[in-house]
C-alpha cells in the first residue's frame, strides 16, 4: 500500500449534500463534488489488512457481506491515492459494468465488511467508486468499444434492468448479436422508473444505454415479450434467450377497504412521477398522475422504496408524511448476534427521513405498527388509516410473528396511502407461456451460477431468479448468466461473470 498509516492519519469524510430545505425544491441529484485531494486521502485510509472482506460477496445471516461482484476495492483505492485514475478505472471496470449506478444507489455492503470498520468508520468505498467512473466520463476515457469479431450467434435479453443490461453488455463484448426487449417506453427497468431522479439521474442511465447502443446492442422498447410478441418467438428466432424481467409482483395489504381511491402500490407512485418528469420540465408538477401535493401521505413499509416514496412526496409538497414499519426500531449499534463482517443491522437515517426531519421536525418512521383498516369519505377516497401497535413473539413453530397489543389503536389522517411492502416474485404471463419450472417462492427455477431454466436455450438472472434484491446482486447475476450463455453457445467462455 502507498500509505500504510493512512487509516490512522485521516478521518472518514464524505462530501456534504445540499441542505434538505433546498434539495426538496427540485428533482436533481443533491450530492456535492469532492476535491481530488480529499478523495486521495480517503483512498489512503484503505489499510493493508491482508485478508480484505470488502470484496467477498457472501451471504451471512441473510444479508450481503462484502461486494457481490467482487470489486477489486483495495487495488483501486490504492491507485486513487497514488493519483493513477486511469489504472483505477481499469481495475474497477474488470468487475463492474455500471459503477455509475452502484456508486449512487448501492447500500454498500462492502463498507459494512470493511476491516477498518471493526474499530473505526469504514473506508468511503462507494464514493471513491463513483468518482472514479465519473472522472472517466468527464475526461473522455470511456468511449464506445464495439467488438472486433462477431460470432454469428443471436441472443435475446428480456428486460432492461441492471441484470439485463449487465448480461447484454458482456454478451455483446463477446461478439454475439444482442437484442434487449423492454416493455416500457424507455430502457433501464427499475433504474429508469423504480428509482427517483434525485437518487439516480435518468441522464446517467441514458448515457450508459447510448454507449451500449453505440457498441452494437439493439434495444427494442414498448415491446412486451409474451404480449406484444409471442414468447415462442424468442425461442425460434434466437440462439438463446435470457429472462431478466425482475420480481415486479407487489405484496398487497389485504385489509378492510383496501379498494378505496387514493391507495396505491409504491411503484405506481414512483413510476408515475418519473414518467411525468421525463415528459415535462422538472419543475412542472401539474402533470403528476398520482400527486401528493397538499395531502396527508402514509407510506406503509420501510426499506429503500419506502424512503423513495417519502422523498418524492416531500418534493410534491405534501401536507404531512408518515412511514409505518411493522418491525422493531433497529439499535443504533450492532446488536448481539450481528458481528462484523455481517451487514450491520443498525438504525440508519436515509435521505427521505432526513428531509422529513428538516421540514416537519420529526422522523416520519413509526415502528411496531400494523395497519388494521382504511376508512373512506363519501366519495370513496381514503381519509383515515387505523393502526395498532404490535410486539414480536415466538410462535409454536419457532418463528417470530407480530401480536397486537390491546388498547394501542390509533387513527391517522391519510388521503394518499402508498404500499411499499416489497415484492412477491415475477409476473406470470411469460413464465406460463414458456412453461418454465418455478421454485418454492414462485421465481423461475434456475441453479445459482448456472442460470439455465427447464428450457435448454432459456436462461434467467436477477430478481426473476433470486427474488427481490439489490442492484449490485442483479449485476452479479447478469454477468454470471452472460458467462453461461456464452459457454452454451460456444462450448467454452472467456467471460468473467
Amino acid at each position: 500500500m502507498g500509505k500504510p498509516t493512512g487509516f490512522m492519519e485521516y478521518r472518514r469524510e464524505l462530501p456534504t449534500d445540499l441542505y434538505p430545505e433546498d434539495r426538496i425544491l427540485h428533482w436533481k441529484e443533491f450530492h456535492r463534488s469532492f476535491p481530488e485531494e480529499k478523495l486521495r486521502e480517503q483512498g489512503a485510509r484503505c489499510m493493508d489488512c491482508g485478508i480484505p472482506f470488502c470484496h467477498t460477496g457472501k451471504i451471512l445471516n441473510g444479508a450481503a457481506s462484502g461486494c457481490p461482484i467482487h470489486n477489486l476495492i483495495p487495488e483501486w483505492n490504492d491507485l486513487v491515492y497514488r493519483g493513477l485514475w486511469k489504472q483505477a478505472l481499469d481495475r474497477l471496470m474488470r468487475t463492474n459494468n455500471f459503477p455509475e449506478f452502484t456508486g449512487r444507489v448501492c447500500p454498500a455492503p462492502c463498507e459494512g465488511s470493511c476491516t477498518l470498520g471493526i474499530s473505526s468508520p469504514p473506508v468511503t468505498i462507494k464514493n471513491i467508486e463513483l468518482n472514479i467512473v465519473e472522472k472517466a466520463f468527464n475526461e473522455g476515457w470511456i468511449v464506445p468499444e464495439p467488438p472486433v469479431i462477431r460470432t454469428g450467434k443471436k441472443v435475446a435479453v428480456v428486460g432492461s434492468g441492471p441484470s439485463g443490461l449487465a448480461c447484454a453488455d458482456l454478451l455483446n463484448r463477446a461478439g454475439h448479436a444482442v437484442t434487449v426487449y423492454e416493455r416500457a417506453d424507455r430502457v433501464g427497468g427499475l433504474l429508469m422508473y423504480g428509482i427517483p431522479n434525485m437518487k439516480l439521474s435518468k441522464t446517467v442511465v441514458q448515457r450508459r444505454v447510448d454507449l451500449m447502443s453505440a457498441e452494437g446492442v439493439k434495444f427494442v422498447s414498448r415491446t412486451e415479450v409474451g404480449r406484444d410478441i409471442p414468447a415462442t418467438t424468442i425461442i425460434s428466432e434466437f440462439d438463446a434467450a435470457v429472462l431478466c424481467c425482475g420480481a415486479t409482483k407487489p405484496r398487497d395489504l389485504p385489509v378492510e377497504s383496501r379498494d378505496l381511491k387514493g391507495i396505491h402500490f409504491a411503484m405506481e407512485f414512483l413510476t408515475s412521477n418519473t414518467r411525468n418528469l421525463l415528459g415535462s420540465t422538472l419543475e412542472d408538477e401539474t402533470m403528476h398522475t398520482i400527486s401528493a401535493r397538499g395531502r396527508d401521505v402514509v407510506v406503509i413499509g420501510g426499506g429503500d422504496t419506502g424512503t423513495d416514496c417519502v422523498g418524492t412526496a416531500l418534493r410534491h409538497g405534501c401536507r404531512s408524511v408518515t412511514q409505518l414499519e411493522i418491525l422493531d426500531q433497529p439499535s443504533t449499534e450492532r446488536p448481539h448476534g450481528n458481528p462484523w463482517p455481517e451487514w450491520p443491522r443498525v438504525l440508519k437515517t436515509d435521505y427521505g427521513q432526513e428531509e422529513a426531519v428538516a421540514i416537519y421536525g420529526a422522523d416520519p418512521r413509526v415502528y411496531n405498527t400494523q395497519t388494521v383498516r382504511f376508512v373512506g369519505d363519501k366519495n370513496g377516497r381514503v381519509m383515515e388509516i387505523h393502526t395498532v401497535k404490535v410486539e414480536w413473539v415466538t410462535g409454536k413453530d419457532g418463528k417470530m410473528a407480530p401480536r397486537e397489543i390491546p388498547g394501542t389503536g390509533q387513527v391517522l389522517p391519510a388521503d394518499l396511502v402508498l404500499i411499499a411492502m416489497g415484492f412477491l416474485g415475477p409476473e406470470d404471463q411469460l413464465i406460463d407461456q414458456l412453461n418454465l419450472d418455478r421454485d418454492a417462492r414462485s421465481n423461475v427455477k434456475a441453479e445459482y451460477d448456472k442460470y439455465s431454466t427447464s428450457l435448454p436455450c432459456v436462461f434467467t438472472a436477477g430478481d426473476m431468479r433470486r427474488g427481490q434484491s439489490l442492484v449490485v446482486w442483479a449485476i452479479h447475476e447478469g454477468r454470471g448468466a452472460a458467462r453461461e450463455v456464452d459457454r452454451y453457445l460456444m462450448g467454452d467462455t472467456q467471460i468473467r461473470g
